[in-house]
Formats: C-alpha cells, structure tokens, sequence
C-alpha cells in the first residue's frame, strides 16, 4: 500500500552548504557580530544582482515593508490598496501605522492583485498600491506603474516570494517606488531570518537606514538618534549566511526550477488539478509549488486530502487562507465571506506540495504517487 511507505518528505528545507557554515565560522572568529563588514557586503551584493541604486538589510522581510510603508509617510487614516491573497505580514504592515489595508480581488490565473478592478477602490485617501508577486509569480507592474502614476499615488512590490523571477526582461524588486524581499528558510535562498528592501530612491534608502536602527542618522554616532526608530537590524551572522547564498544564486534557483519541471511532468496529465500559470514574457521565481483543485472539489475535499497526505508522511499545506476572513479582520473591517470570491474560491483549493531545491526524484515520484490515490479516495 502507498500508504505504508516510511518515507517522509517534507514541505520546505533549506539548501545549506559547507560554504555557509565556514563564512558564518569566520564572523564568530571576529568583534564584528552586528553592523560590521558583512552587512555592507551582502547589502552591495544584493543591489548588483537585483539592479539597483540601495538595497537595505533587515531582519525580516515584515520589518522590510513596515520601514518601507513609514519611510513613504503612509500614516493614520491613509488607505493602501492591496491582495487578500497574501501572507498576513502584507497587509499587517500596513496597520502598523494605524493605515487601512483596501483589498482588491486577484486574477485566477495569475493569483495576483487583478488590476482591471484596482481603479473602483481609489479614494482621496488612497496613498498607495501594495502588490504581491504571489508564489514568485510577478504581478502586471507595467499596468501597475501607469496606474500610479495617473493617480499620484506610491507603489510598493512585495517581492518576498519572487527573488530571482523576471517581468519583461526586468528583475523584481526594481519597480515603484520600493520593494521587498523575505530570506526565510523556506525561501529560494535564506538567512535564517532576515528581509531586504531595494529602491532607487535615495531619501527612501536613508530613511530605511536610519529607522532600521533606533533612528540614527548619517554620522552613525551611537547616541545620534534623529527620529523614531526600531531595532530592525540584520546580524553579520544571517549576512554571512546571506552572502554564500548570493554566491551560489544561480544553482539554488535552477534547482529549484529543475524540480518544478519533474513536477509539471508527472502533474500536467491530472484532469482534477491545476498546476502553476506560466505565460510569455514573464518568469516566475519557484518559491512554492502550489496546485489548484477544479471546481468538483469544495473546501472539506481540500483539507481531507491534506490529512490523508499528511498521514502518509509528505509535507503540505493550503495556501493561502484569505487575509479578510482572518478573524481580527473581521472584528476591525466587517469582512464577510463572499467579499472577495476569486480569492476565496482559489484559497478553498490550494494545496502545497514539498518543495525545495534538493527534493528528489524518487520523493517527487512517492508524492505524486500518493496525490493521485488520496484524490482518488477523497472524491
């Protein structure tokens, strides 16, 4: 019985080498444990490869976008315009600063923000538009720019599951006005823990920099404290951490690119399931692999193929529950189920399978293996 197997696989790892371990050796060899050489070095790697002026270390990807949302003056009684199909840090940020999350339905291709619907949800109090590169696929930032642009508004990109992914011919994390990024170990490369905004934007930069830490300014004096701040820093440790995963970028994404086509492969037949959306010129970055029950399934065949899967040992997980029908969402907003219903309808849906750069053949063979009978039990 497949059922039986003692194999287990689990739903993320991450990929860590011997080079790692020896630079995160070296720093412990040295004073300079927080805000010393390897911050700046990591900080100027990642602009290079994104393709930016800045890149600004942090040590979450949350901590990332709250600075980026306080450095563009988004405050009490602003609204900012965004997914209900996120992880619940997007729209959080934004109730930081005491602003209002405007959710705006996605496409169910792409599970993007849809940008035919944004325009009816501007307000004099709109300030900005955060979009999501969901499931490293990259948003219409073409269509978003001119949006913006025709309304004076700023535009952030969460691009926290979409490093490495490209839109007609550019990289995420250089358009609007700044973006964002999550090294968490599930992530196409990781720092334990830690985030990074890029921009172009020098006074964006600056600002970030300073609030990042306590609020120093310029002359980096310890007690030159200029404004509010946190303490939002990225230890050299994680940077240490984050500089030997710069150095091997291109095989971590490639490995990752290379399970995701054993997947389509083996799951491209399955009459009862979407895979991943792809279309020209855009370039998705693999973060998750993420399949779509069809419409014959409902929300409790979802969680009972979860269960079965689980049971037979292979890692997974629905993704993502609708930020709007969180419950304190409800409790602040009044959002009620049908609110948003591509977003809930493709939530009630989702299952993650195992994903990560060194999953195996075999692995990928025993998790299809399994998928295929447990859909097959639970209809």
């Amino acid at each position: 019985m497949l059922s039986e197997s003692k194999i287990i696989v689990p739903l993320s790892s991450p990929d860590i080498s011997e080079l790692e371990i020896n630079y995160v050796s070296d720093v412990l060899r040295t004073p300079n444990l927080s805000l010393g050489p390897k911050l700046v070095e990591f900080e100027k790697m990642f602009a290079e490869y994104i393709g930016t002026a800045h890149a600004i270390a942090t040590n979450s990807g949350t901590t990332a976008l709250h600075l980026i949302i306080r450095s563009l003056d988004i405050k009490d009684g602003d609204e900012v315009i965004t997914t209900p199909f996120s992880f619940i840090a997007t729209s959080n940020c934004i109730l930081y600063d005491r602003a209002r999350p405007v959710f705006v339905d996605i496409n169910p291709l792409t599970l993007n923000i849809d940008v035919s619907r944004i325009a009816e949800s501007i307000t004099q109090k709109t300030k900005a538009i955060l979009a999501v590169d969901v499931f490293g696929y990259p948003a219409q930032w073409d269509i978003l720019e001119q949006i913006t642009e025709d309304h004076n508004l700023k535009l952030i990109e969460d691009s926290c599951e979409a490093l490495g992914a490209e839109y007609m011919g550019k990289k995420a994390g250089v358009f609007g006005d700044a973006a964002v990024f999550s090294f968490y170990p599930n992530k196409q490369m990781t720092t334990g823990e830690g985030g990074m905004i890029t921009t172009n934007d020098a006074d964006i930069a600056h600002l970030c920099r300073t609030m990042r830490n306590h609020g120093r300014d310029r002359d980096d004096r310890w007690q030159s404290q200029v404004m509010l701040g946190y303490n939002y820093r990225l230890s050299d440790i994680n940077c240490a951490i984050g500089i030997a995963q710069m150095k091997r970028i291109k095989t971590l994404l490639s490995k990752r690119e290379h399970v995701s086509r054993m997947y389509k492969e083996r799951l491209e037949s399955f009459s009862d399931l979407r895979i991943p959306y792809s279309s020209p010129g855009v370039k998705r970055s693999w973060f998750v692999y993420v399949v779509i029950l069809e419409d014959i399934y409902t929300g409790d065949h979802r969680n009972r193929l979860l269960d079965e899967l689980k049971a037979r040992g292979i890692g997974c997980s629905d993704y993502f529950q609708p930020i709007h029908l969180k419950q304190f969402y409800i409790e602040m907003f009044g959002y009620k189920k049908g609110d948003f219903p591509v977003a809930e309808h493709i939530s009630e849906r989702t299952v993650a399978l195992p994903f990560h750069s060194n999953l195996s053949e075999n692995e990928i063979d025993f998790v299809v293996e399994n998928l295929k009978d447990a859909m097959s039990k639970i209809r």
